[in-house]
């Protein structure tokens, strides 16, 4: 790709970040409403390391403090639950499917902890940081001027995560607090910081799921980002010892880009030592770039990772 065409991708990905991720206004405030258990909000919850935001913690009909639960962190936290209150008018509703696999007995009980993206920084925060310096410096400085607001905030975002959210969630519900319970997941920008974080926190996270993973970077194929990505994992990816990581793509909409990308990602991987029992990779048919589809599927990235 061309310089040009690489800062005509890099403003497009800004704009459609933007544009998607940003409700505004009282909608976007409300407190979801979920037909299953409940919804505890930490309004904007304090950090020293990125913007305060709202996380939304869903627990289970019978949540009881005598219990302890294993827990799922997702990103874009906004557009999990309830399809009324998002921009789109579109929800994971990840609870439904939570509450139908524990009833099942095929997963253990489980908090959904939904922490909210930050708007125009969403970029900024979940693109993996540590990839930036494979990236030539022409090139990074683009980036990191247009796509991420001037400043990554990927390893910030983490150790907020890491250092201050997830003690919090702990001392605050009855949770199983070590690794091999707590687990990591979104989707697009989403999935790379997923699985970012199960990479640079092995000893918090026992498993990741990334959906849609936008190996891209960018509202366009290209090959700086994607090979930034693929030397990164070339170079510092974790064997795969006590941790699952699941990735999968559609076929459709932004997901018709991902192709050859994940494709390559999946044999780095294997090649890295993780097998059949630690890691999966899907292709959905057909499928787009939407959380309806996300939902969809949902179960398939749960079961792997939490099943009993």
């Amino acid at each position: 790709m061309s310089p040009s065409r690489f800062r005509d991708a890099l403003w497009q990905a800004l704009v459609a970040a933007v544009v998607a991720t940003t409700g505004g206004g009282a909608a976007a405030q409300a407190l979801p409403q979920v037909s299953v258990g409940r919804i505890e909000r930490l309004a904007d919850f304090p950090s020293r390391h990125v913007d305060a935001r709202h996380v939304d913690v869903w627990l289970p009909a019978d949540y009881s403090p005598a219990r302890r639960y294993q827990v799922l962190y997702m990103h874009d936290g906004q557009m999990l639950f309830d399809a009324s209150t998002t921009w789109n008018k579109q929800a994971w509703d990840v609870h439904l499917t939570v509450d139908r696999l524990v009833r099942a007995g095929r997963m253990a009980p489980t908090l959904i902890v939904g922490v909210w993206n930050n708007g125009k920084f969403r970029h900024s925060e979940y693109y993996p940081e540590k990839f930036l310096p494979y990236l030539e410096p022409g090139l990074r400085a683009e980036f990191n001027a247009k796509a991420l607001q001037g400043q990554p905030r990927a390893d910030a975002y983490l150790r907020f995560l890491v250092e201050e959210l997830k003690p919090a969630i702990d001392a605050r519900f009855a949770t199983l607090p070590g690794r091999e319970s707590t687990f990591v997941m979104g989707s697009s920008m989403g999935a790379l910081i997923s699985i970012y974080a199960l990479n640079e926190y092995p000893q918090v996270f026992g498993g990741a799921a990334g959906l849609s993973v936008h190996w891209v970077g960018t509202g366009q194929a290209n090959a700086a980002l994607p090979l930034a990505a693929f030397n990164y994992l070339r170079d510092r990816l974790l064997p795969p010892q006590g941790r699952r990581l699941y990735m999968d793509r559609g076929t459709t909409e932004l997901d018709a880009l991902y192709g050859p990308y994940q494709t390559f990602v999946d044999e780095l991987v294997r090649d890295r030592g993780w097998g059949a029992g630690q890691v999966m990779s899907r292709v959905f048919e057909g499928t787009g770039h939407n959380e309806r589809v996300w939902a969809a599927r949902l179960e398939v990235p749960l079961g792997f990772l939490m099943e009993k």
